[in-house]
């Protein structure tokens, strides 16, 4: 459980440190996040305890440095990691402990942080930890005080050697932090491992093996309790073992459980146990641990795709960066939790983690909504990307840094799959370089070792039989990127061994932008990488009609109609779910994100959002594009996406422009008619039987802002977040659909702004601003809540608008 540091340390605003508990719980893991001094620079000393850091800047983690800064046309990052500086950075934290945690165990557990991360405690070196995506502890137990008597703690971040990444990557302590407190007989981090070797509906067993460590000079005997609950914290069963720990060791204690009639995990009913741990010494109880189970099984066939819990299913899914849109990449769960629930109402059941290990949080967040997790370790292996990236760090850390990917999440039932790497240089190693098969053979070496439950994969963009992973068979998929051409015939290149696309489409919107007569036009950019973009925008646009792509692509529904087509296509990863900052294909300076995204950066869907919403929920549909703003005359394509009905018929200013039907494979229906303004409105019939009814109208001149909040109600935990749209509209409330409005915001009382947005994939304006220009009639507030009860005030005003107000409540 995550306890909050304002309810277990007595804060200091003069001292900036607060003393721990008098009365530390069995088992303590602390959130260490509050009260850090930062200072963005080199410093020399900075890890002495003495150093005078009163001037330094007083902040919260998770923190991204990065996202703080203007964008940098001449920034070494370039615009594919988002144009935003890296640097190296300090942050030191002030803290007391009291005399009661001298007898017990103490750790500092980071989530993640990007990069190069060095830690001292009191002066005392820890360590370095140069992958900036994976969680790491160390021990400071030798080195603390107590009392009265202060501690520092010390970490240098140094993300200064650029390019490092292929996307924006954050620099900081951007994931969380905490302080864990043990006895000396406990189980260790990560120390619990839980499968369920046979499932039935009548019956699932369960086997658990436990870790644990005795830092005791002296033998323990101790009982180790295992108590499994399910969803609703009814004990459903109970293994106690009797167990002698010897002395400055780690025992391995095995347990088996079965459960009747369990209730199975699927993405459409993610169903959670959760196995309690305890363990006791002469009846008291000195260590409590907890591992998530959710029972379920699955399996990968040839011939017909993947399967989970006996029915078949789709994979259809997304990959993903790790970056929050305005807020970078500082971790935040409600940010993750809106976006995972976009995605599911559009019918996505699985994401990548393209492409490296992701914050814990989100696969929690996955366990609970019911998303299938392709976990994946490595964009690189010896063979590099860009100069500073971790093939420099490779021989020495890979092995470390995967192990303890594999033995943190594994217990997640949302991970079903392991990548050893994407678009590995080392697949093109031929006859000269077989490097490559080795790697591979040891990397699934290590996760069979450790995991051998679920199937192992890489991410290829070569497909062809000079692959050599694909030739090693070392890998339990065969995994394509992109090829659709190729899907149908896979097996006749490798074999009867199941298959999975593990990224798809790379298709390219901007969204609200439309290109007129060119719906029908599909255009590849850029045509070769070495080459300038031909027929792009001046403003660096792409249309929102899906018919944009990158050369190694294409279009969604030229991807999703392969896919669909075929059941031993066992799933899809689309390139990507979310605008991402970085990347910006396929263009240069000022373009600076992604133009991937199903969904912008903001969190505004485009477009084909509906396109997947009409195919893979049963929820009714009918999305009407483009706008009803053109010149008169103009000729425009319009597009329906819809599901349910037989038909749709279009009405301009109420006369009929004609009803279309979806033939054959066809994904959506269109309308090529003559502007006028107006309405216009689609009706989708099904037997005669109106289904839906869309309408966009022309609107006029810009009059009023209007505020809508995703959530009116907050949580006062210092984290919690209302994610605002603001539109500009007319005196009718129809969107702008080209409103450009700088509108600005004044939040007062129990919340702050977090972070302001609009999509666009070119403007150079600061994420972190109290103001932002409208892009195609959007923008977007982030409010964050305080630690205390309240209201939020907020007020949105621009020059020739009507102001809107709006207050969030915080409880």
């Amino acid at each position: 459980m995550k306890k909050y540091p304002f309810s277990l340390f007595l804060i200091s605003a003069l001292l900036g440190f607060g003393i721990l508990s008098a009365q530390p719980a069995i088992r303590e893991k602390l959130l260490f996040d509050d009260g850090w001094l930062f200072l963005l620079g080199s410093n020399d000393n900075a890890e002495d305890p003495g150093f005078k850091d009163a001037s330094w800047r007083l902040l919260n983690l998770p923190h991204d440095w990065s996202i703080e800064l203007p964008f940098d046309k001449n920034s070494p990052v370039g615009t594919g990691g988002g144009a935003l500086n890296g640097g190296i950075g300090w942050y030191r934290k002030t803290f007391r402990l009291n005399a009661s945690y001298s007898s017990r165990k103490t750790f500092i557990c980071f989530d993640g942080v990007y990069r190069n991360s060095e830690v001292w405690i009191n002066g005392h070196y820890l360590g370095k930890r140069p992958n900036g995506y994976i969680s790491f502890e160390y021990e400071l137990t030798p080195f603390l005080k107590y009392g009265k008597e202060k501690n520092v703690l010390a970490v240098k971040v140094n993300n200064a050697d650029q390019p490092n990444s292929r996307w924006y990557s954050g620099s900081g302590i951007y994931r969380h932090v905490y302080l864990l407190t043990l006895q000396p007989l406990h189980v260790i981090t990560n120390g619990t491992y839980i499968t369920t070797p046979a499932v039935t509906k009548e019956r699932a067993s369960v086997q658990l093996n436990i870790c644990l460590q005795n830092s005791m000079d002296t033998v323990a005997d101790a009982i180790v309790q295992t108590a499994l609950y399910d969803a609703a914290s009814q004990k459903v069963a109970l293994q106690r073992s009797p167990v002698k720990a010897g002395a400055a060791t780690l025992l391995e204690i095995n347990q088996s459980f079965q459960i009747s009639q369990p209730v199975l995990w699927s993405v459409d009913h993610p169903y959670l146990y959760k196995a309690v741990t305890e363990v006791f010494v002469k009846g008291k109880k000195v260590d409590a641990y907890t591992t998530p189970l959710g029972i379920r099984y699955f399996y990968f066939d040839a011939d017909k795709g993947f399967f989970l819990n006996g029915r078949h299913l789709k994979i259809r899914g997304v990959c993903d960066h790790h970056d929050l849109g305005c807020l970078g990449t500082a971790i935040n769960t409600r940010a993750l939790e809106r976006q995972l629930q976009l995605l599911k109402g559009m019918g996505c059941n699985a994401i990548r983690t393209s492409h490296n290990p992701p914050a814990p949080e989100l696969l929690e967040l996955a366990d609970k909504m019911g998303f299938i997790i392709m976990d994946e370790a490595f964009d690189m292996w010896k063979k590099p990307k860009n100069p500073y990236d971790y093939h420099l760090d490779w021989d020495e850390w890979h092995v470390k840094d995967l192990t303890d990917q594999l033995l943190r999440d594994r217990n997640h039932p949302s991970v079903f799959i392991w990548s050893a790497g994407n678009e590995i240089p080392e697949q093109w190693g031929g006859d000269k370089d077989a490097s490559g098969k080795a790697i591979l053979r040891e990397l699934a070496g290590i996760v069979k070792s450790i995991d051998p439950t679920r199937p192992v994969v890489t991410a290829n963009n070569e497909t062809g039989k000079g692959n050599v992973l694909l030739q090693t068979g070392a890998a339990d998929l065969v995994g394509y990127n992109y090829h659709h051409q190729e899907w149908a015939d896979v097996q006749k290149q490798w074999g009867r061994k199941p298959f999975i696309v593990t990224e798809s489409v790379s298709a390219l919107e901007t969204r609200g932008h439309y290109d007129l007569l060119l719906s029908d036009s599909i255009r590849r950019w850029p045509e070769r990488w070495d080459l300038p973009v031909k027929h792009a925008n001046a403003d660096l646009t792409c249309s929102a009609y899906d018919n944009v792509s990158a050369p190694w692509g294409a279009t969604h529904e030229e991807t999703l109609k392969v896919f669909e087509q075929y059941d031993h296509i066992s799933g899809m990863f689309i390139w990507t779910g979310f605008d991402y900052i970085g990347e910006p294909t396929p263009y240069p300076w000022p373009a600076r994100s992604s133009y991937f995204g199903i969904i912008d950066l903001a969190g505004f869907p485009k477009d084909v959002y509906y396109l997947y919403r009409s195919v893979w929920t049963n929820e009714s549909v009918l999305h009407l594009l483009p706008h009803w703003n053109w010149k008169q005359g103009d000729t425009v394509d319009v597009w329906a996406y819809y599901n349910n009905a037989d038909q749709v018929e279009l009405f301009v200013n109420g006369k009929s422009a004609g009803t279309r039907k979806k033939k054959g494979d066809d994904l959506h229906v269109v309308w090529r008619v003559k502007y006028e303004p107006g309405i216009l409105k689609a009706v989708s019939t099904k037997n005669g039987k109106t289904i839906l009814v869309k309408e966009i109208k022309t609107a006029a001149a810009p009059a009023k802002i209007a505020l809508a909040a995703d959530r009116k109600i907050i949580h006062a935990d210092g984290r919690d977040l209302s994610f605002i749209t603001v539109k500009i509209e007319d005196k009718d409330g129809n969107l702008i659909p080209d409103a450009t409005n700088l509108v600005h915001f004044d939040v007062q009382g129990s919340g702050t702004n977090a972070g302001v947005d609009n999509g666009s994939q070119t403007s150079m304006e600061s994420f972190k601003a109290s103001q932002r220009q409208a892009f195609n009639g959007l923008c977007l507030l982030v409010v964050q809540a305080k630690n205390k009860k309240g209201v939020i005030r907020i007020k949105a005003t621009a020059d020739g608008l009507a102001p809107a107000v709006m207050a969030i409540g915080v409880q």
